[in-house]
C-alpha cells in the first residue's frame, strides 16, 4: 500500500496554520486527516501540565507524530497542525521529526507572519497572550528544509490552500 502524505504547517501561534488546515479541507480534493499541537495537548490532565509542561507536552507531540504516520501507513493523507520548537524535552526537534518520518512523504511547510501581525491576533482571539508569538519564534527550530513558505499576512487562508495544493499536489484539480 502507498503511504498517505504527511503535511507538517509549521508556525508560531496565529501565524494561521489553523485555517489554512481549515481552508485544505474544505477542497475536494486532496482529502486529509488532521493531527494538531493543541489536540494532543488536550490529552495530558490541566494537573500534570502545571507541574512539568514540557516533559508531558513532549511525550504528546511525539506521540501525535506516531499517529501521523500510522495514518500514512495506511494510505491517508494527513495534515499536522504544529510547531516545530527547541526545548530540551523534545530537542533537537527538527532531527526527531526527521528520524520518525524517515521513509515517509513528508513536506514541511512554513506558515509565516510578521510578528507585530501574531500580536494584534493574539490580541483578538483573547486566549492567547499577546507576546505569545514572539517567545515562541524565539524557540523554533533552525535550519528546517521547507517545501514551501506562505505568508498569511499578505495572502487569505484559502489562497494559501490553494498555493499549498498547486506546489505540493499539482496532479489534483
Amino acid at each position: 500500500m502507498e503511504k498517505g502524505r504527511i503535511l507538517f504547517l509549521n508556525g508560531v501561534t496565529s501565524a494561521g496554520k489553523t485555517s489554512i488546515v481549515e481552508a485544505l479541507q474544505e477542497r475536494e480534493r486532496p482529502f486529509f486527516y488532521v493531527v494538531a499541537n493543541d489536540l494532543f495537548q488536550e490529552t495530558v490532565g490541566e494537573r500534570f501540565l502545571r507541574e512539568n509542561y514540557w516533559k508531558y507536552l513532549a511525550e504528546a507531540v511525539r506521540m501525535m507524530y506516531y499517529t501521523a504516520r500510522l495514518f500514512s501507513d495506511h494510505g491517508k493523507n494527513i495534515l499536522i497542525d504544529g510547531i516545530l520548537v527547541e526545548q530540551p524535552e523534545i530537542a533537537p526537534h527538527y532531527a526527531l521529526v526527521r528520524e520518525i518520518f524517515q521513509g515517509y512523504p513528508l513536506d514541511i511547510v512554513h506558515v509565516d507572519c510578521p510578528l507585530d501581525v501574531c500580536r494584534q491576533r493574539n490580541i483578538q482571539r483573547g486566549d492567547r497572550y499577546p507576546s505569545q508569538s514572539e517567545e515562541q519564534a524565539a524557540l523554533m527550530a533552525q535550519n528546517i528544509a521547507y517545501s514551501l513558505r506562505v505568508d498569511t499576512s499578505l495572502f487569505s487562508p484559502q489562497e494559501c490552500a490553494d498555493q499549498i495544493a498547486a506546489a505540493l499536489f499539482p496532479d489534483i484539480r
